[in-house]
């Protein structure tokens, strides 16, 4: 990415998240709408939380979205079941939360036993990476109702009620990033359209030649359950899993000015979906993880600490405001 916050040159041809279908901001007002209806009352941004007498039951539940749809053009299924379970057991380490068990739901318009197999294998790899245990799971044949198929899950935690994340970062602490492994699970619509307009999966990604676009696209999410422990002990106030939205996820640690001087290199397929799809800074900073998978606020005396125990990179700091400010942009 360059340091110019417009690095797409003009045209017609510039793509948005939202002109290929997906709007954020409709998406979370429909969102709110849903949880007004019948008071929802969370206590986290990323998990529901039960109170169990000395502990707290989470709950988190997502899915793959259209990466599914990769998978399915270049005929591979093995890795999304490793999406399905990062995008839900990250959710629980964002709210401090010990993963310990999955249900996954496999929706298909027919049986295909080499699909299912190979979906099997992929969630055993995210389960082993994150520690889980299959609790159980529902696959429903409904070929009225899906095209293809989807794939969603739920993970359950437990924590102690001194262990869960206060959820608010405070003016002066410093921000420390972990890396992604590339473009995770999101904005994969934005992504394939960007891919596809000169280029078809199976062909050789430009930037490493030994792999094809599709599967660097199907690069699976990284799963960031071992860094819960590090995490703690050096006081982690609140943590932002960069998923949907991209970087505007720091601000769900509260009204803030995330002041990012030293962002994490962003790998290869972000620059690829950004020359092909003409897509500006701005709206790739919105969409994707651009490097940085997870981002936690800690004391500023405390997070040489974590970098030190982790892979994790000090990358700036929280100021007084209400932005995020990154590589010469202002994301509200």
């Amino acid at each position: 990415m360059s340091d110019s916050p417009d690095d797409a040159t003009d045209g017609a041809d510039r793509l948005t998240y939202a002109d290929t279908g997906v709007d954020i901001e409709a998406s979370e007002d429909a969102t709110a709408a849903l949880l007004e209806a019948f008071g929802s009352d969370l206590r986290t941004e990323y998990a529901g939380l039960l109170d169990v007498g000395d502990r707290y039951l989470a709950l988190a539940t997502d899915g793959v979205g259209t990466k599914l749809l990769v998978a399915e053009a270049v005929d591979d299924f093995s890795t999304i079941g490793i999406d399905c379970i990062a995008m839900n057991a990250n959710d629980l380490v964002a709210a401090g939360v010990d993963p310990i068990g999955f249900v996954d739901y496999l929706a298909i318009d027919e049986p295909d036993e080499r699909l299912t197999n190979e979906i099997g294998e992929g969630l055993a790899i995210g389960l082993e990476q994150a520690d889980l245990t299959m609790l159980g799971g529902e696959t429903a044949v409904m070929p009225e109702v899906v095209n293809g198929f989807d794939l969603a899950g739920t993970c359950v935690g437990l924590a102690g009620k001194d262990e869960i994340f206060a959820g608010t970062a405070r003016v002066g602490d410093a921000l420390v990033g972990f890396p992604s492994n590339g473009i995770h699970s999101n904005g994969l619509t934005l992504a394939r359209e960007a891919a596809t307009r000169e280029h078809e999966y199976d062909d050789e990604f430009p930037l490493d030649p030994e792999r094809t676009i599709g599967e660097e696209l199907l690069r699976p999410t990284r799963i960031y359950a071992d860094l819960l422990e590090p995490m703690r002990d050096h006081g982690v106030r609140a943590a932002a899993h960069v998923t949907g939205g991209g970087w505007t996820n720091l601000l769900r640690m509260g009204e803030f000015e995330y002041v990012v001087e030293n962002p994490l290199p962003a790998q290869p397929i972000f620059e690829f979906v950004q020359q092909t799809g003409n897509v500006t800074d701005e709206e790739m900073h919105r969409t994707f993880n651009m490097g940085t998978g997870f981002v936690v606020a800690l004391s500023e005396e405390r997070a040489a600490g974590l970098v030190a125990e982790t892979d994790g990179q000090i990358i700036g700091r929280v100021e007084e405001g209400s932005s995020v400010e990154i590589r010469g942009l202002s994301i509200r």
